[in-house]
């Protein structure tokens, strides 16, 4: 019987190809996900060690003693250098700095931007850095870069550099430009090296330093070095191995790897999912072709057990050879990914792909398993043909009969899931999402279950059109739709679930993006958001936009926190009057001039969850550890504006000195515009000027980019969904040849051919989709009834033009997807159609 099961999977090697490729696109993306997220922890971990490899011991601030001291002293750091078993010992202060182009633009955008020191040793090098040009910087007013920031602002050695902290850029002469281990340079960021007293000037305090390298002589291990540091440390330091270092930063790469792990795995669980169906389809119409050849193989005394056997090693066989082919597509797909995060700003370290024995093991192992449990009924099927079959006709007359009970099953299980999906939708809250999850999971299968029942009656709606509109081609169309309930429903279902997520995505989304629009638009008065991406802003830029003609206010927004009721909390604190004229909270309860009067004003989730309302007293405690009572003036609607908690600027003054000015808010008269509001800072890098659209894109754009990397990720289902419909045309032509001949023979012309089988696939494709749109809907809607306490004026939206948008690519993928058939359907030979069994 092996030998049984590879001739027949040679034999069918081209009606099996489709199931080939939707194994391996679904192995490819499972295969892809653990390649990346290997790759991507084994660079950064690799990148961690490179890092640390002039290091052996790190002192750093004790987490039990915060804020005890401004940092590690000078004292300290020499009495570590003193030590026996210590080769060298350096203090290092950290800080940004914002390196200016030659057109003023911001260098490394969007990405870190460091400052450190330079701590040359006795030899006057620093071994965390290597110069290629130069020397590090040995005065107030030199800089060193590192080589990436160097070629990309064009600057050599001894060229002035704009280099901006705090304020305006200001001039520094290049000293050297080196090559770094650090991490953040080589994740894509700039880092500018000071002399080690301006360092200390500019990010902390003369005399002291924010952590300590050290490094130890020979012979001495990184345990006994530490422990050696360990006792000359005050109780508010700490020293830590390197091995402890890396182990820290190695559980960060990997949470990080671990989302990504399971964001991806979903999407490739549904795509394997989809799959599921065109292998079961393929085996099912392979079973009902070979019915003769199955037949007399019990008639010569192959057990049913045998059969069923045969079949599953067949399954066996495509899908091992599906699973190495997806393999080496999903280590293309790795690489690809790598280079789209590169060209996309980011930067991951340099390193081989990672390609483990475990990621071979489980591609082969869900390639295969996946196929044989999709071939198991089918087999199942085959083992049951009788023997006598080998005399009658070669395709058995399919009855409904087998089809009551699953119609019976299908219909139960799905009333039960959308009966478990509206109950947790009208619960709300993370129970009414657990069963809106398990409610939505039985009512996908309940539907698939349902699927040949309600092609039927779906179907039937259009034949009328198809038949008026088409003539015989398109009565014939209709008429095979609905021919075999069963491979219609398991083709249409491999796009209905697909769509069902696409619907359910789109729903959510474009729900969440209109409440955001509408609320943003509803709130912010203000026509420009002024924002700093490198320096920051200060009251130097609030006065400066004063000046500018056609600015009628200003509305600073500085970033606070303080514990309010005994729960620490962001605020917004806001300039008054400005802040009336640049917004407008959604009040509830209370009122927004409550602010005027040092009261605060508070978001309606957090208030809830609180149990805070307008006329309470909280206990606060401000930033620097003082005590006072806030009354509650207003409760405003939760919206992503602003945060929870807003509060006047001159309540936290006192207690925030130097806060930075997050964001400006302008209200003009019109006159003004961008270059006017660009003119007021000069030798500003990181200046952002947004408009009242940008502003409106900037909230609701995120659930779009959201959407559309869905989108994407969604997108192999939908592949393996039109490899399905290829499939079953392809194998559905092969097995009516006859029939089709005879049509040619009693006149039906070649291009009559074409559009009966065209047809045939968009009125599937249709099918799929408009079940898939359906149920999409339906569970987007409880979705959102189950967030709708954190959407601010929440209204469902059903995107009547995408669903439209989806239909009509549906019936796009239906005349893609008969191609091929229908070219092979309308070149049949009349005569030699008509002798075919």
């Amino acid at each position: 019987m092996f030998r049984t099961a590879l001739r027949n999977v040679l034999a069918h090697k081209a009606r099996l190809l489709m199931t080939v490729l939707a194994v391996m696109l679904g192995v490819a993306f499972v295969s892809g996900t653990l390649i990346f997220t290997d790759t991507y922890k084994n660079a950064y971990s690799s990148q961690t060690a490179k890092s640390y490899a002039h290091v052996d011991v790190q002192v750093v601030e004790n987490s039990d003693y915060p804020g005890e001291t401004p940092g590690i002293s000078g004292k300290t750091v020499d009495e570590i250098a003193r030590l026996d078993g210590v080769a060298g010992a350096a203090g290092r202060v950290t800080g940004d700095a914002y390196v200016a182009d030659r057109h003023g633009g911001l260098i490394a955008s969007g990405m870190f931007n460091s400052a450190t020191n330079f701590a040359p040793g006795k030899d006057g090098k620093d071994p965390l850095y290597a110069f290629t040009d130069g020397s590090g910087p040995t005065g107030p007013g030199q800089v060193a870069l590192d080589k990436d920031t160097a070629e990309k602002g064009g600057y050599d050695v001894g060229d002035t550099v704009p280099v901006a902290l705090k304020g305006p850029t200001r001039p520094y002469k290049l000293s050297g430009i080196f090559t770094t281990e650090n991490d953040e340079v080589a994740a894509g960021g700039s880092l500018v090296l000071f002399d080690t007293p301006v360092a200390q000037r500019l990010f902390l305090q003369p005399g002291f330093y924010e952590y300590a390298t050290v490094t130890a002589a020979p012979g001495v291990s990184d345990t006994e070095l530490a422990a050696a540091v360990g006792k000359v440390l005050p109780d508010s330091e700490k020293a830590k191995t390197v091995q402890q270092l890396a182990d820290e930063q190695a559980t960060l790469v990997a949470g990080d790897a671990t989302l990504l792990n399971g964001i991806l795995f979903a999407f490739a669980g549904v795509a394997l999912f989809v799959s599921v169906f065109l292998i079961a389809n393929t085996f099912t119409m392979l079973a009902a072709q070979r019915t003769r050849e199955l037949a007399l193989l019990r008639a010569v005394g192959a057990s049913r057990r045998q059969v069923t056997r045969s079949v599953l090693i067949e399954a066996m066989v495509v899908g091992a050879v599906a699973s190495l082919a997806g393999l080496g597509l999903g280590a293309a797909i790795a690489a690809v990914a790598r280079s789209v995060v590169d060209l996309g700003g980011g930067r991951i370290p340099d390193g081989p792909l990672i390609v483990t024995s475990t990621t071979v093991l489980v591609a082969v192992v869900v390639g295969v398993l996946v196929t044989m449990v999709a071939a198991w009924l089918p087999a199942r099927r085959a083992a049951k043909i009788p023997p006598v079959a080998a005399i009658g006709s070669a395709h058995l007359p399919v009855t409904t009969r087998s089809l009551v009970l699953r119609n019976v099953l299908g219909g139960l299980i799905t009333l039960l899931g959308a009966a478990v999906v509206v109950v947790g939708a009208g619960a709300g809250g993370s129970k009414g999402g657990g069963l809106v999850g398990f409610g939505a999971f039985l009512a996908v299968i309940g539907v698939i279950v349902l699927i040949p029942l309600l092609s039927r009656p779906v179907i039937a709606l259009v034949r009328p059109l198809l038949r008026r509109g088409f003539g015989v081609s398109g009565k014939l169309a209709g008429q095979n739709a609905i021919r075999s309930p069963r491979r219609t429903g398991a083709t249409a279902s491999a796009l209905a679930i697909g769509l069902t997520l696409v619907s359910a995505l789109t729903v959510l989304g474009v729900t969440l993006s209109q409440s955001t629009d509408k609320m943003t638009t509803d709130i912010v008065k203000a026509d420009y958001k002024i924002t700093d991406v490198g320096a920051g802003l200060d009251a130097s830029s609030v006065a400066a936009l004063r000046k500018v003609r056609g600015v009628r206010a200003v509305s600073q927004e500085r970033q606070a926190w303080m514990e309010v009721g005994g729960i620490q909390e962001d605020v917004s604190a806001v300039t008054l009057p400005d802040f009336a004229k640049a917004f407008h909270l959604p009040v509830v309860s209370g009122s927004q001039d409550a602010l005027a009067n040092g009261q605060l004003a508070v978001a309606e989730a957090e208030a809830r969850a609180n149990g805070w309302k307008v006329g309470d007293t909280l206990p606060v405690t401000y930033e620097g550890g003082k005590s006072g009572k806030l009354t509650v003036g207003a409760v405003f609607e939760s919206n992503d504006v602003v945060l929870p908690v807003v509060v006047s600027a001159h309540v936290t003054a006192p207690h925030a000195a130097g806060a930075t000015v997050t964001k400006i808010y302008l209200t003009t008269d019109g006159s003004t515009n961008e270059k006017a509001l660009a003119d007021a800072f000069p030798g500003r890098p990181g200046i952002k000027i947004d408009d009242r659209q940008d502003i409106r894109d900037e909230l609701s754009g995120a659930f779009d980019t959201v959407l559309n990397v869905m989108y994407g990720l969604l997108a192999i289902s939908l592949v393996i969904a039109v490899l399905g419909v290829v499939n079953t045309l392809a194998m559905s032509v092969f097995e009516r040849q006859r029939e089709v001949g005879m049509l040619r023979a009693v006149g039906l012309d070649r291009p009559g051919v074409t559009r009966m089988i065209q047809l045939e696939a968009v009125v599937i494709s249709l099918f799929g989709a408009v079940i898939g749109i359906g149920v999409g809907s339906f569970l987007g809607w409880a979705v959102c009834e189950v967030t709708k306490a954190d959407i601010p004026g929440y209204a469902l939206v059903l995107p009547w033009g995408r669903f439209g948008l989806f239909l009509l690519l549906a019936a796009l993928v239906g005349l893609v997807a008969a191609m091929w058939p229908a070219r092979t359907a309308a070149r049949l030979h009349m005569l030699t159609a008509i002798k075919t069994e």
